[in-house]
């Protein structure tokens, strides 16, 4: 089996350093999946869940928050801006913060709080999305 060193960055740790046998996520034009010998290429990461297949062929997911995705030969780098493994989200705070984004949208009172709670219902919707695929992992 073909291995990638892949690197998992935030601004103020390393989350994960490790080989893996593939990566997929959501990039600025859609799912991607990485393999090794993946042509080289740069996109931005969208919010959502980013999973790692090792080469035991277990899976791990974290949840990004957005970023960048660099893959170079043998070696994938994803330098997300906030990035939690899918087993340490916190469901409930995740479920109050799409209410609370919810709410910040019916009471538009300007365009720049419409787009901060916009934003802030994209990222709660994404970490919802990446419990729901531990959960969907789990129950295989």
């Amino acid at each position: 089996m073909s291995l990638m060193q892949c690197d998992i960055v935030t601004p103020e740790e390393s989350i994960f350093s490790g080989q893996v046998s593939m990566v997929s996520l959501v990039g600025s034009l859609g799912e991607l999946g990485i393999l090794p010998g993946h042509m080289p290429l740069m996109t931005g990461i969208r919010p959502g869940p980013l999973r790692l297949k090792m080469e035991s062929g277990e899976e791990e997911v974290f949840f990004a928050s957005g970023g960048f995705l660099e893959v170079q030969p043998g070696h994938v780098t994803a330098l997300i801006d906030t990035a939690v493994r899918a087993e340490d989200l916190d469901e409930s705070a995740a479920e109050e913060a799409e209410r609370a984004a919810r709410a910040a949208l019916g009471g538009e009172s300007g365009e720049f709080e419409f787009s901060a709670a916009a934003a802030q219902l994209a990222e709660a919707a994404a970490r919802m999305r990446t419990l729901d695929e531990l959960r969907k992992r789990r129950n295989r």
